[in-house]
């Protein structure tokens, strides 16, 4: 009497299905990158000065509490006021024989000198949140790009942003260099000169 044999699942392709679905989960999917602020650290001095004074009308104090609260030099602030309030301060242009030649400011006597001297300082709590942070920041760099756009288009007909985004496209190399140049001229003019104290708890 012949015997009857089990019945099998034929299962050879199986792995070729889940080598194919392996591969749409790889093609479809999307990674999220994260997005911050591009930030370049000064480069590590062998001796730090032990003297360094700035004058207070140079000095431009921003602070964040724990409740998000933020403070422009000890008075109550909206972030929408804060980058009008960074350009009156970055552009003021001082008074006397050494003030900025080229900034259009009020001329206060208790605003900053020149966009050289202007020193921005943000302070923050550790209970700050991340969201008022980067608005914070967003708007005191917003403050720099604006007056580099202004004096660019003075000086050269075109903007900060859009001589940026030709010098990252430039392909000859004395168009690239000549575009360097520019750049770096309107940076010296307004150096983002930004100080962020170490956060503290309030």
């Amino acid at each position: 009497m012949a015997r009857r044999l089990a019945p099998e699942v034929n299962a050879g392709s199986m792995a070729d299905i889940a080598f194919l679905l392996l591969i749409f989960f790889l093609v479809t999917t999307t990674i999220e990158t994260d997005v911050g602020i591009s930030r370049k650290l000064p480069p590590l001095l062998e001796k730090p000065p032990q003297d360094i004074h700035i004058k207070e009308r140079n000095l431009f104090r921003v602070e964040i509490n724990k409740d998000n609260q933020l403070l422009v030099e000890e008075q109550m602030m909206d972030v929408k006021g804060l980058k009008e309030a960074a350009v009156a301060f970055l552009d003021n242009g001082g008074a006397g024989v050494s003030s900025c030649t080229y900034c259009m400011g009020n001329r206060d006597h208790n605003l900053s000198d020149s966009p050289e001297k202007a020193v921005i300082s943000l302070v923050n709590d550790r209970e700050t949140s991340y969201e008022m942070y980067i608005a914070v920041q967003n708007e005191l760099l917003a403050a720099y790009t604006s007056l580099r756009n202004r004096e660019a288009r003075r000086k050269y007909g075109i903007s900060y942003e859009e001589m940026l985004t030709l010098y990252k496209e430039a392909s000859d190399s004395n168009n690239k260099g000549q575009l360097k140049a520019q750049l770096t001229a309107i940076r010296a003019m307004y150096p983002e000169k930004l100080s962020e104290a170490e956060p503290v708890k309030q």
